[in-house]
């Protein structure tokens, strides 16, 4: 194995050797502290651009699955919630290269190797996220050993978040048949695992990317889902005039999910604020402001809405127990709510998929 090593922007230095691709990358160092679930963590859209570092102190133990289908509906069938691994680069303390499991068929090494993904071993994880934990997230390089903190800042380039969404959702309309209902998808970065959940509970899905125009397709669906993705929602203030001008003026109902409910905060006239070091785990607990009940979250994000930047129609309805922000808000008046978290899980518990359920009897009660 090749030594690489994790600069950080302040300046820091994490050695350890290359298990993946060995190429340089740039992106934003996040940490996940779940401790399995690699496969449908590593193709998650929402970490697009970012470097991700996974606390668990052994990875690949399991190995990862054939590759998937390419056929939609095949999509749905498999442990990947994308076409590809989506993080810029991993960083762990050990990975297996001698996985064990009855569904593998390749190392977590030769997978990232083959879709070009850098990865490092043998750096303290623990030491790295106690420091994101206090300075929060941070900008970081995985280079070469001979390369200096100047010259990798200068291979980096730019990339605005609106331009990151394009790259993880769907090249163009997807139709996925399930049932009489039928929910229009915005694709901003979509994990498969929300269509499999709706598809699951016998809806078809229009899936549609967001840059699109949604007019043709509202005129066809019963509700709308606004799905999760990558960065900045304020990257995204295109897909927020969409929904004024047209979702909202169309009164179906509406449900959110992550960054989904980001773009109804801020299509609302809330705001959205960015937390110090994200949330990004399997054991997110969060409580139902109307039922006072707590649930156990699967999470992924950096920004949240701003609770005090709601307006009167609008209310917050879930609460992360550790920290206080916001995992969620509702319409007083109109059929429209979103949540912080991912009730579809992969990877995770599946405490809130009931909030799928919910979602499709409101649906169907307001039908036309």
């Amino acid at each position: 194995m090749q030594a690489m090593k994790l600069l950080l922007a302040d300046g820091t230095v994490y050695e350890g050797r290359s298990f993946g691709a060995h190429r340089e990358v740039a992106g934003e160092v996040v940490f996940n502290t779940g401790m399995s679930g690699y496969v449908e963590t590593l193709t998650d859209p929402s970490y697009k651009g970012q470097i991700l570092v996974l606390t668990y102190p052994l990875q690949g133990n399991y190995g990862v699955p054939a590759p998937r289908k390419r056929e939609p509906l095949a999509e749905l069938r498999d442990k990947y919630e994308s076409g590809k691994v989506q993080v810029q680069g991993l960083v762990v303390l050990r990975h297996s290269p001698n996985p064990s499991h009855y569904d593998n068929a390749r190392t977590l090494g030769q997978w990232l190797a083959s879709e070009g993904v850098p990865a490092i071993e043998c750096v303290d994880t623990r030491a790295l996220t106690r420091k994101l934990r206090e300075h929060g997230t941070v900008e970081g390089f995985l280079v070469d050993q001979k390369t200096s903190p100047v010259d990798a800042r200068a291979k980096s380039e730019h990339v605005e978040m609106a331009q990151v969404c394009a790259m993880t959702t769907v090249p163009d309309v997807i139709r996925y048949e399930g049932g009489a209902l039928k929910i229009l998808l915005v694709d901003t970065g979509a994990k498969d695992s929300i269509v499999r959940s709706v598809v699951a509970r016998g809806a078809s899905v229009i899936r549609v990317p967001f840059h699109k125009d949604l007019r043709p397709y509202l005129k066809e669906c019963d509700g709308v889902l606004l799905s999760n993705g990558p960065g900045d929602p304020k990257d995204m203030m295109a897909t927020v005039e969409q929904l004024r001008s047209a979702v909202f003026p169309s009164g179906k109902p509406i449900f959110g999910v992550c960054m989904g409910n980001q773009l109804l905060g801020l299509a609302a006239g809330g705001n959205t604020v960015k937390l110090k070091y994200g949330h990004r785990s399997q054991n997110q607990p969060v409580q139902d402001l109307l039922t006072r009940r707590c649930y156990v979250t699967s999470q992924n994000h950096g920004y949240v809405v701003d609770d005090e930047s709601l307006p009167k129609e609008w209310e917050p309805w879930f609460v992360n127990v550790n920290d206080g922000s916001n995992e969620g808000i509702r319409c007083r008046t109109k059929p429209w709510a979103s949540v912080q978290f991912h009730p579809e899980a992969a990877p995770g518990p599946e405490d809130a998929a009931f909030l799928f359920d919910d979602f499709l009897r409101l649906v169907g009660s307001t039908r036309v």
